[in-house]
């Protein structure tokens, strides 16, 4: 029965690591999927834009653009730190990936105005070089915007919220209003598009445009826009790169910055999941080394005569404890293999059939997504394994105390 007890323990105590750190994993990837897909890595703008949604225009015609998505990789050195603090020696690194895509933007605030309701809007306007491929995992009706060469497009994509509360679908029509200085622009707007990302807060404020018409509405150029939105191949470049492009490639005039400084509560909130998860971890071990040494502490109870006689016929106390962690080391396997079976077929029911929901509101997906790192399986696995074993050898010091007389007339 102890042994059944500690099987069940363990594999218990495995399948809740394995479903904890996909679920963890895929909840960071998703989130952060939804926010660098629909805003891009890094941001180049003219300094004055942190200030105002109605920034100073910068040049299409930079020399970066748009030849910064040739970069495939990066050597840069920098300054080393240790725990954030700098050191003052250099370091040479090099990037993962490159740049993937680089395209414009502009914004303009505006109000939408229905016959039955009333909605404040940031109008994000973007030109040809938009990355459609990012927009539509999450374009939910509708399609994409026209563009024609010969005039401004009317066409706008506006989120499932907004949508919903103007109680306007595909192909209706509304009337944005714009301030310009003490003057009151209109623009007319078809919808063509409904998305939807989940992440609230910005999909109440965000609609998409033809970047021309933006640039009318305040009054620009056609060669001038707020700022370049930066795709990386890989996510681990973010700092990197946005040092290097700010120090390297940007002239003077202009800033980059990366989407964690933009929005930094979000990725604060995203990083707390590492604590959540170091405790789920911390737990599940705790119990499974518990269980596990109960388990070897009956075993040697219930083998005391035989330890006895073993020790009577003159084997050393190294090898008895030897006999009893290979069984231990059994059990584990035992456990462990069935925790692996439980626990990774959990995370493909629920990818497959998402029977576990959230609220998006709170936490920007509608259920819960699974993301399994089989590095991560393959470390919980052996560590799980080997720390055990490790704790085992306190309590398996218990049978070189074991008198053999005492040992051999025991019932």
């Amino acid at each position: 029965m102890i042994i059944r007890i500690a099987i069940a323990a363990v594999a218990l105590s495995v399948a809740v690591m394995i479903s904890a750190t996909a679920l963890i994993s895929g909840f960071k990837h998703e989130i952060s999927r939804k926010i660098f897909e629909f805003w891009g890595h890094i941001h180049i703008s003219d300094t004055a834009y942190s200030l105002s949604f109605e920034p100073k225009p910068i040049r299409i015609g930079q020399d970066f653009y748009p030849s910064l998505d040739t970069i495939t990789h990066i050597e840069y050195t920098t300054t080393k730190t240790v725990l954030g603090v700098e050191t003052g020696t250099e370091q040479l690194v090099r990037s993962h990936g490159g740049v993937e895509h680089i395209q414009v933007f502009a914004h303009k605030p505006g109000i939408i105005r229905t016959k039955t309701a009333m909605e404040g809007i940031l109008l994000k306007g973007i030109g040809k070089d938009f990355a459609w491929e990012h927009l539509k995992p999450y374009l939910q009706e509708g399609s994409i915007i026209s563009m024609p060469d010969s005039a401004p497009s009317r066409d706008i994509i506006i989120s499932r919220q907004t949508a919903d509360r103007l109680k306007v679908n595909v192909g209706d029509k509304f009337i944005v209003h714009f301030v310009k200085g003490q003057d009151q622009l209109k623009r007319l707007f078809q919808v063509s598009g409904i998305y939807k990302t989940g992440l609230e807060e910005y999909d109440r404020k965000f609609a998409l445009c033809d970047i021309r018409q933006v640039q009318q509405l305040l009054g620009w150029q056609p060669d001038e826009v707020a700022g370049f939105e930066v795709w990386l191949d890989d996510l681990r470049d973010l700092n990197l790169y946005n040092q290097y492009i700010y120090q390297e490639v940007l002239p003077p005039s202009l800033l980059s910055v990366s989407i964690q400084e933009k929005f930094p509560a979000i990725f604060e909130w995203l990083q707390l999941q590492d604590s959540n998860e170091i405790v789920v971890l911390s737990l599940m071990l705790a119990v499974a080394i518990v269980n596990m040494i109960t388990a070897l502490l009956v075993l040697v109870l219930e083998r005391t005569q035989m330890i006895g006689l073993l020790k009577a016929m003159g084997e050393h106390n190294r090898k008895i404890r030897q006999i009893f962690l290979y069984y231990a080391a059994v059990i584990m396997s035992l456990g462990i293999f069935w925790g692996n079976l439980i626990g990774l077929g959990f995370c493909f029911l629920q990818d497959k059939f998402h029977f576990i929901t959230m609220k998006e509101a709170d936490y920007y997906l509608s259920y819960a997504p699974i993301r399994i790192e089989w590095l991560s399986v393959v470390g919980i696995n052996i560590g799980t394994l080997l720390l055990t074993l490790l704790f085992l050898l306190l309590p398996s010091m218990v049978i070189a105390r074991v008198s053999p007389v005492k040992a051999i007339t025991f019932k």
